[in-house]
């Protein structure tokens, strides 16, 4: 009687598991059409525009703009190369190697001074009350309530010849006459570090608040000095924080168009002017097109850099 018991219940079970394996499956179906115009708009607005853009990029120059639907790959040669008008060799592209340094050096000069100045900002911050922390964080964001060509307007009005910075060097003594600070790659450093320095306090804050400062207190208790406990408690605790600031501020700063343009003067291009200038008085839209793809892939692999540290350091410090 028992195993006719046991027989007997065992076509329910299986009832009971082929109906759970039809509803997730017409779960998952519900969700990929709910999820369907999302998906859509994604496509058409980002990964659509985007693989024009790779296709450009095979193309050959037009006349007076736009592109010859003929395969070439001369846009991705100048990149990196140019040719010899007269014997026809190919030689380094000094212009765009040069602009692609001075992208990368004042991307990373921003970077490590937000990381200077956000670093003691954001501890400074984690360190109040809890009820005075809401307010010190609404300073910080205040910049991000203007746009960004009038705060690049409001840092020219602080660093040019007549600015604030000149005017009390001057009234104090300290120089004669005005700093040439204006149309240099310093000023463009200055303006992208203004802009962007909110992006490196805000993560910082977010792994400093989490920090328990009891471990910061058996440091002391254990003969440590200040700088022993900030390399060897803080630092390894707020690491995720400090790979997610660089990286927010890195990455705008690398592909940046509206700061360098007015504090540069046109003279100290970045990539983001190269870019602008190919599409627009160059008329160059195939080199333009690649060296967009070439930000890019930079980009991307600033981001593989971010990913894997942080999947690193989320397993190391649970």
């Amino acid at each position: 009687m028992a195993a006719n018991a046991t027989v007997k219940s065992a076509p329910p079970a299986t009832s009971a598991a082929e109906a759970a394996a039809a509803f997730e499956r017409r779960d998952t179906r519900n969700r990929w059409l709910l999820s369907a115009p999302a998906l859509a708009i994604l496509f058409f607005a980002s990964i659509g525009p985007l693989g024009i853009v790779v296709v450009y990029s095979f193309l050959t120059k037009g006349g007076y703009g736009g592109v010859e639907w003929k395969f070439s790959t001369d846009a991705w040669a100048s990149v990196f190369f140019t040719r010899d008008i007269f014997d026809d060799t190919l030689g380094f592209a000094d212009a765009h190697l040069s602009i692609f340094w001075r992208s990368l050096r004042l991307s990373f000069l921003t970077t490590l001074l937000a990381l200077v100045v956000g670093f003691p900002t954001a501890y400074f911050i984690a360190t109040r009350p809890e009820k005075t922390r809401a307010l010190w964080l609404f300073l910080i964001t205040i910049p991000f309530w203007t746009n960004l060509l009038i705060r690049t307007f409001a840092i020219m009005e602080v660093i040019r010849n007549e600015g604030i910075v000149n005017s009390i060097l001057i009234g104090l003594g300290i120089i004669d006459q005005p700093l040439q600070i204006m149309f240099t790659d310093t000023a463009v450093m200055l303006g992208l570090l203004y802009v962007y320095l909110p992006l490196m306090v805000l993560p910082l804050y977010a792994s400093m608040e989490r920090i328990d400062f009891r471990l910061v207190e058996a440091g002391y208790d254990l003969y440590a000095n200040r700088l022993q406990v900030l390399r060897r408690v803080i630092l390894p605790l707020v690491k995720p924080g400090v790979i997610a600031g660089s990286i927010l501020v890195f990455i705008p700063s690398l592909g940046a168009y509206v700061t360098p343009r007015v504090l540069g003067g046109g003279r100290n291009m970045m990539l983001g002017n190269l870019i602008e200038l190919q599409f627009g008085q160059g008329r160059n839209w195939p080199l333009g097109s690649a060296l967009s793809i070439t930000l890019m892939v930079v980009v991307m692999v600033a981001l593989l850099f971010y990913v894997k540290n942080a999947g690193k350091s989320g397993v190391r410090h649970g």
